[in-house]
């Protein structure tokens, strides 16, 4: 399991490093954010849920059941979107609801 950070995405904000539980984030010497060891990564997902500005890929790899695709997520009000895009770019989109999916 393994995130991504794109550094031309990365607005700095500092949002992954607060949320990462592990520590494992990074910023660089222009303050943009980076994974040191992405083997290390737990992947919780808790960075990808705060970055603004979707510049960090969780890659879903084969040992997962992945196949290779990656998946990032976007804000909506109170709704998540999981956008899962396959090898071939073919993208499946999942959404739920903040308040909702705590409630069980």
């Amino acid at each position: 399991m393994s995130i991504k950070i794109d550094k031309d995405k990365c607005i700095a904000c500092g949002k992954c490093l607060e949320v990462c539980p592990g520590n494992l984030i990074y910023k660089n010497e222009e303050g943009k954010s980076y994974i040191k060891y992405e083997k290390d990564c737990w992947g919780c997902t808790a960075c990808l849920k705060e970055c603004p500005v979707n510049a960090i890929h969780y890659f879903l790899g084969e040992d997962i059941g992945g196949k290779g695709a990656y998946l990032f997520v976007k804000q909506k009000k109170e709704d998540l979107n999981w956008h899962i895009i396959d090898k071939e770019g073919k993208e499946t989109l999942i959404t739920t609801n903040r308040k909702e999916s705590n409630k069980y």
